[in-house]
């Protein structure tokens, strides 16, 4: 009798769990993935072999047998041939909406392996423009390092490639080159044409045709892509990071944003075209004005306006000017004046980022922190401090008891040769201390800061983070440092969706959740590290809609109004 009652509650239990995992609906899944490598990114960094979808969130996963059970007639199956999936990839600090303001009106020479290919790319483009169009680049400063000849163009070089229209080049923020057309068709002859802060370099007395200093106003008397050709932009440029496994983004805003920057962003939107969740802030624009701009432009758009698509994330990265990009100590009056705007972002329930270099000085901007906390408390507004590649121990245990995150970058791979020479090679062995933040608890998240100072390629960033290397191919950071792939991973993805208000939506590949997530071309588990940034996707999901498809999955985007198609290679 106690044999029977046993093998009831052993066959109960069994039923139990079964229930768990595949939850009775009135309605087959949507959309089945199975046979694949599936790194959900939960809490154990779990493995799974398929997973179903319906309505646009996951409902179930588990064996590619229990799945197959909540596939039906109209079900969507994919067979995944071993590839490896994970969460769709965010980005925490990415200009995104000015990068796709001039994606469709730019030469892009990210990805360019040599110089001989980025000028190809500008002979190209100029066969299919008219005459007297400018050609445009503006890529990071490491692009060159990547090159094969490691050096930057000269102007007779990029006159030989685009004869017939104007060239600029720019690297950064602080170097550009023009041809001689470019030159003539912004009337600058000489250093009192150029916006203050900058000028021409000469050789002896003659032009070499690169301009440096100041490129922010220099940028903007570039002709603007008209409206359309930003909407183009936008729609290209976001696929583009389709192709690399994002889904979603964190726009801080940035230098040469105005209102009308987010034009293009919002027809998208509106047209219910967006292919990556996007999230952005209030960058302060007017240098001094940055409160009154706050408080006029917010008045109407509270924190956390918009949906699931595009949402209103708080004020930063550049809340001051007058406190942006600080290398010394701020006088008295910039931070009183930066603190009565956290003070009013606290009472108002603003998330708040910023941009800030240096742990020499860091004190300063969390001493404010702290002195708002004593009135709004900040534990719950996502309050996050970017770059900081020296962050020490004393600054990340203040950062963790006001619950302010650390939005990390790539900065080390663009500029850590540079790092060395300045700090020397001890120094640079610890930046950035990702795991030291960890194990303090602060939650690190990843992110490129693309597209003028960085790639913005997470595959590059992800290797990156692994190897420690610069562009360049030095190693630099130390093993104490250097995080796990699954770590590196979960930066990239949970960390990532923290910052977005959304790590219970998105970030991991577990039930309830959205199903936005990436197949690999690669098993970024087991593929070599060099191969990493070699890595992209063949199949990119957002909300279970297919937003990009390549390979053996192409057809699945080719014809999306075609009948829901079975891809299997046995």
């Amino acid at each position: 009798m106690n044999n029977s009652i046993h093998k009831l509650k052993a066959a109960a239990l069994v039923l139990a769990g079964l229930a768990m995992t595949l939850p009775a609906w009135p309605q087959n899944a949507d959309t089945v993935l199975l046979n694949g490598k599936i790194l959900t990114v939960d809490i154990h960094f779990s493995t799974r072999a398929a997973l179903a979808i319906r309505d646009g969130s996951i409902v179930a996963l588990g064996s590619s047998a229990e799945m197959k059970r909540l596939a039906g007639p109209n079900s969507r199956v994919i067979d995944l041939q071993g590839h490896t999936v994970i969460p769709g990839l965010i980005d925490n600090h990415i200009h995104s909406i000015r990068a796709a303001q001039t994606f469709s009106t730019e030469v892009n020479w990210i990805g360019a392996t040599s110089l001989a290919e980025g000028l190809a790319r500008i002979h190209n483009a100029a066969q299919t423009m008219k005459p007297g169009a400018w050609l445009i680049v503006v890529t990071p400063p490491a692009t060159i390092d990547t090159f094969k000849e490691k050096r930057r163009p000269t102007q007779v070089e990029l006159t030989a490639a685009a004869p017939n229209n104007p060239v600029y080049v720019q690297l950064g923020y602080g170097w550009a080159m023009m041809t001689p057309q470019a030159f003539e068709a912004l009337k600058i002859t000489s250093d009192a044409d150029l916006p203050r802060g900058a000028k021409l370099e000469k050789a002896g007395e003659k032009p070499t045709g690169v301009v440096t200093g100041n490129m922010i106003d220099l940028f903007d008397r570039l002709p603007k892509p008209t409206l359309e050709e930003q909407v183009e932009g936008t729609k290209e440029f976001f696929r583009e990071l389709n192709r690399l496994g994002l889904t979603g983004v964190v726009d801080p805003g940035g230098n040469n944003v105005t209102p009308e920057s987010y034009q293009a962003l919002f027809r998208v939107w509106r047209d219910g075209q967006l292919t990556l969740r996007v999230v952005y802030s209030l960058c302060g624009m007017t240098p001094g004005q940055e409160f009154e701009e706050y408080k006029n432009y917010l008045a109407i758009m509270p924190m956390g306006f918009g949906d699931e698509m595009l949402r209103f994330n708080g004020i930063g990265e550049r809340v001051t000017w007058a406190m942006n990009g600080i290398t010394g100590q701020a006088p008295q009056a910039d931070l009183d004046k930066y603190y009565e705007i956290a003070r009013w972002a606290a009472q108002h329930n603003l998330t708040l980022t910023m941009h800030w270099a240096n742990n020499n000085n860091v004190g300063q901007l969390l001493t404010v922190f702290e002195r708002v906390n004593m009135e709004f408390p900040v534990g719950n507004l996502r309050w996050t401090i970017a770059h900081l590649n020296d962050g020490s121990e004393a600054t990340f245990q203040r950062m963790k008891a006001l619950g302010v995150g650390w939005t990390m970058q790539d900065a080390m791979y663009n500029d850590g040769d540079q790092v060395v020479k300045e700090e020397g090679a001890e120094a640079a062995r610890r930046m950035p201390p990702v795991m030291t933040a960890k194990k303090i608890g602060i939650v690190v998240s990843a992110g490129t800061d693309a597209h003028r100072v960085s790639t913005y390629n997470p595959f590059t960033v992800l290797q990156w983070l692994i190897d420690g290397k610069t562009a360049s191919g030095r190693p630099l950071r130390g093993p104490e440092e250097a995080p796990s792939r699954a770590d590196a991973l979960r930066f990239y993805t949970s960390g990532s969706a923290w910052v977005a208000h959304d790590e219970d939506k998105r970030g991991s590949l577990e039930v309830g959740k959205f199903a936005d997530l990436a197949v690999l071309s690669q098993d970024y588990l087991t593929e070599p590290v060099e191969d990493i940034g070699k890595n992209s996707s063949l199949l990119t999901m957002l909300g279970g809609k297919i937003v990009y498809a390549a390979g053996p999955y192409a057809q699945l985007e080719s014809k999306p109004s075609a009948p829901k198609a079975v891809v299997s290679q046995k």
